[in-house]
C-alpha cells in the first residue's frame, strides 16, 4: 500500500513574500477580467459563456488563495504572516467589490431566470446557479446604487475588523510571572516547560496563554490566587480587541438593517438550518431552563469541595469563582471517580494516538492513511498522510491531510481545521482532489517523555480529524460544495461531534491506548472510571456553552448600543452560575469565532450535538463490534455531499426517519 503513487502532488509551500503578492495581484487581475467578460454577456448569457467560465476561474485560484492566506495562522516566519494577511486583506476587498458588481449580478439573474425549470440541468449545476444568484441579491444588489456603496463600505471595513482581530491573536505573546511556590500543585514537567528568568535573585516562570500552559495552572494550582491571576490574565489580553468588536457589532447592525432584516442574526440566520433568531433562542433559553437545575446541584457538590478544602463548616457560605472551576472540577473527579489525568495522558502518547485514531479511521471509513516520509510544508513539526479509499478493486486516492499540532509564536492559538483546496471535478471529468489541514496545539515532548495527550486533548485530536475527514471524503462536482465549509453553520460541527462518541467507549478506548513506557493499554479500573465521569459537572459544561451562544445572540439582535463587557459578565453570571468575583473580565476579546465566521452562529455548536446524538444512538451505538456497514452509509451520505444537497434530507435518509432530539437529552441525562 505505502508503494502508492497519488495521482496528484501535494502543494508546494516554498513562498516568499514577494509571490504570496504577486499571486494575489495576479489573482485579482483576472478576476476583474473574468468580472468584465460575464458583464458584456448580458443579451445572451449560457452557461458555456457564463457558468462554465466563472467556474473554472475558481477551480484555478481558489486553492492557491486558501494557502496564500493559510500562512498567516502557521508560518513561522513573521513576514511571510504579514504578507498573508495583507494578501488575505486584497483579496476580501476584491470579494467585496466582485460581489456588488450590479452589471455581474444582472448576468447571473437572467441565466438563473432563463434556467430555473431547465431539466437538463444536474442538481448541482442549478443550485449552483441559484445560490449566485441568492448570494448577490443577499449583498443588496436590488437596492439603488447609493445604497450599495454604503453596503460595500461597511463590508470592507468588517473584513478589516475581523482580520486584525485574529491577527492581534495570533501575535500575542503575553505571559505571567510565577514563582515555584505560586505553581505549587502544577504537574514538574509542566512547570519545566516554562521559561525560567532570574530577577532580584528570585526565579519566575513565565506561564504563556497557550492551551500547554494555561490549562495545567487553572486545573491543578493549589494556589486561587495564582488561578485569578492566570484566568484573568487570559481573559484580559489583547484588550485593543474589545474596540474591534465594538465597531463589527455596530457595522453589522447597520448592515442588516439597510438589507431589510429585523437584526444581524435574522440576516445570518436565513441561510442557516435554524431559520431566525426566534428559533434559536427558544432552542437556547428551554436548554437553559432544562440545565440549570442540574448545573445548580453540581455547583453545590463543588462549593463543598472546596469548602472542605479551605477547611471551613458545611453550613458557610462560600462563593464559587469563574477561576476556580477547572481546579475543583479537576479535583473531584480525582476524589469521587479516581480519574488521574496526568496518569491517563501517559496511555495517550501523540505518535501512537494518531497512528491508533488513524486505523480506527481507517476501519470505519474503509480508508488507508500513508504518511510521506518527507514532506515541503510550512514547518518542520508538519505531518503529511495521503489518504485512499477502498471500496473498489484498487484504491482510489482521496487527497492530502496535513497535522501541525504544537504551539510556536505567532501560530493560531486554538484547535481548527483549515480547508485548503477543495475536491471537484472539472468540466473534463478530471478529478482534483482536496487538501486540508488540522492545527492544534498540544504539548510538545521533552527529554523524558514524548509528547502526552490528556483525555480531553485526545477527543479535541479526534474532533478536529473529523472535519478534515468531512473536508477529504467530499465527493462532490464543484468545489462551492465541497466539505465542511460548504456545509450549513449549525450543522458542520455535528460530523466532528459525532466521532467524539467513541472517546467513551470502554472497548475502543482501552484499543486507543498505549502507555508510553510499557506499551500497555489503559488498565480496566482507569477506563471505567474515566467513563463514569463523562457527565460529572455536564450541566456546568454546557451552561458555560450556553453563556456564549446567547452572549453571541444577544449582542446580535440588539437594536440599542450594547455594553459589552456588562452583558458578557451579566450572562456568564446568570447562565453560568459562576461568581465574577467582582471582577471585570473580557473573554470577548479573544472569543475569535463571533469575528472569523461564527457571529450569530454559537449556538451552532449545542444545535449540531442533536445530530451528532441521534447518528451514534441511532447507528453506532449499539453496534461497536461491526461498525465498517454504518460507517460506509455515515460517510457517503453525509460526508461525501458535503453542502450538495439538504443536511436535513440527508439526515433523514441517513437514519431512515426526521432527526430528532431525544438521544441528546438522554445523553445529557434531562428529561425529552
Amino acid at each position: 500500500m505505502s508503494s502508492l503513487t497519488p495521482p496528484q502532488a501535494p502543494p508546494s509551500w516554498s513562498f516568499t513574500n514577494e509571490e504570496i503578492l504577486s499571486k494575489t495581484e495576479q489573482y485579482i487581475k483576472e478576476g476583474k477580467e473574468l468580472d468584465d467578460l460575464i458583464a458584456s454577456k448580458l443579451d445572451a448569457p449560457t452557461i458555456d459563456n457564463v457558468f462554465k467560465p466563472f467556474v473554472e476561474f475558481g477551480n484555478r485560484y481558489d486553492g492557491l488563495i486558501n494557502q496564500l492566506t493559510f500562512l498567516q495562522h502557521v508560518s513561522s516566519d513573521s513576514k511571510l504572516r504579514d504578507s498573508s494577511l495583507a494578501a488575505e486583506e486584497k483579496i476580501r476587498e476584491f470579494g467585496i467589490e466582485s460581489g456588488l458588481r450590479v452589471d455581474v449580478f444582472k448576468v447571473f439573474n437572467k441565466l438563473w431566470t432563463e434556467n430555473e425549470n431547465n431539466d437538463k440541468l444536474n442538481h448541482e449545476t442549478k443550485k449552483y446557479l441559484k445560490k449566485i444568484n441568492t448570494e448577490f441579491k443577499r449583498n443588496g444588489l436590488n437596492l439603488p446604487e447609493e445604497t450599495r456603496e454604503e453596503i460595500k463600505k461597511i463590508q470592507k471595513e468588517l473584513s478589516t475588523l475581523s482580520l486584525q482581530f485574529s491577527k492581534n491573536l495570533g501575535e500575542n505573546v503575553d505571559f505571567i510571572k510565577f514563582t515555584k511556590e505560586e505553581l505549587n500543585g502544577v504537574p514538574s514537567d509542566v512547570v519545566d516547560q516554562f521559561d525560567a528568568i532570574e530577577e532580584d535573585g528570585v526565579t519566575y516562570h513565565k506561564m504563556t496563554f497557550k492551551y500547554p500552559d494555561l490549562f495545567p495552572v487553572l486545573k491543578y494550582s493549589k494556589d486561587p490566587n495564582t488561578r485569578k491571576r492566570a484566568f484573568l490574565g487570559d481573559q484580559n489580553k489583547v484588550p485593543q480587541n474589545e474596540e474591534l468588536l465594538k465597531n463589527s457589532v455596530i457595522l453589522r447592525d447597520e448592515l442588516s438593517t439597510i438589507l431589510g432584516y429585523d437584526n444581524f442574526a435574522n440576516y445570518i440566520l436565513e441561510e442557516k438550518m435554524a431559520k431566525n433568531s426566534t428559533i434559536v433562542f427558544k432552542f437556547l433559553n428551554d436548554l437553559q431552563e432544562k440545565l440549570q437545575p442540574l448545573g445548580a446541584k453540581e455547583i453545590e457538590i463543588l462549593k463543598d469541595l472546596k469548602k472542605d478544602e479551605l477547611q471551613l463548616p458545611k453550613h458557610n457560605e462560600v462563593d464559587y469563582f469563574v477561576w476556580d472551576h477547572r481546579y475543583y472540577d479537576n479535583l473531584y473527579l480525582e476524589r469521587e471517580f479516581q480519574v488521574n489525568q496526568e496518569a491517563i495522558a501517559e496511555y495517550f502518547p501523540l505518535k501512537t494516538t494518531i497512528a491508533k485514531m488513524l486505523n480506527f479511521y481507517e476501519k470505519l471509513f474503509n480508508l488507508k492513511f500513508v504518511e510521506s516520509e518527507t514532506t515541503s510544508a510550512w514547518h518542520e513539526d508538519v505531518k503529511q498522510f495521503a489518504v485512499w479509499q477502498l471500496d473498489g478493486e484498487s484504491p482510489e486516492f482521496k487527497g492530502w491531510l496535513y497535522m501541525d499540532l504544537h504551539p510556536r509564536d505567532g501560530k493560531y492559538g486554538h484547535a481548527a481545521n483549515f480547508g485548503l483546496y477543495s475536491g471537484f471535478s472539472d468540466f473534463n471529468e478530471t478529478r482534483n482532489y482536496p487538501v486540508t489541514a488540522l492545527v492544534c496545539n498540544f504539548s510538545k515532548p521533552t527529554k523524558e517523555k514524548p509528547s502526552l495527550l490528556k483525555h480531553d486533548e485526545v477527543v479535541t485530536l479526534y474532533h478536529e480529524c473529523g472535519h478534515g475527514l468531512h473536508d477529504i471524503l467530499g465527493n462532490v462536482q464543484y468545489a462551492k460544495f465541497h466539505g465542511p465549509s460548504a456545509s450549513k453553520w449549525d450543522f458542520v460541527e455535528a460530523p466532528s461531534q459525532f466521532l467524539e462518541y467513541f472517546c467513551w467507549s470502554k472497548d475502543l478506548l482501552k484499543s486507543f491506548s498505549n502507555h508510553y513506557k510499557t506499551n500497555e493499554q489503559l488498565p480496566d479500573d482507569l477506563t471505567e472510571s474515566l467513563i463514569k465521569s463523562k457527565h460529572v459537572n455536564g450541566g456546568l459544561f454546557n451552561l458555560r456553552q450556553l453563556h456564549f451562544g446567547l452572549f453571541d445572540m444577544k449582542l446580535h439582535t440588539s437594536k440599542t448600543e450594547v455594553d459589552i463587557s456588562k452583558l458578557w459578565n451579566k450572562l456568564r453570571q446568570e447562565i453560568a452560575l459562576v461568581s465574577n468575583g467582582n471582577e471585570i473580565s473580557k473573554g470577548y476579546n479573544s472569543f475569535n469565532h463571533i469575528m472569523g465566521g461564527y457571529q450569530a452562529g454559537y449556538y451552532g455548536y449545542l444545535w449540531s450535538q442533536v445530530f451528532a446524538a441521534d447518528i451514534y444512538y441511532t447507528l453506532f451505538k449499539n453496534n461497536e463490534n461491526d461498525l465498517a456497514k454504518s460507517g460506509k452509509k455515515y460517510r457517503d451520505i453525509i460526508l461525501a455531499r458535503g453542502g450538495a444537497y439538504d443536511e436535513n434530507d440527508n439526515l433523514k435518509e441517513l437514519l431512515g426517519r426526521d432527526p430528532n432530539n431525544n438521544a441528546f437529552s438522554q445523553e445529557l441525562g434531562l428529561e425529552n
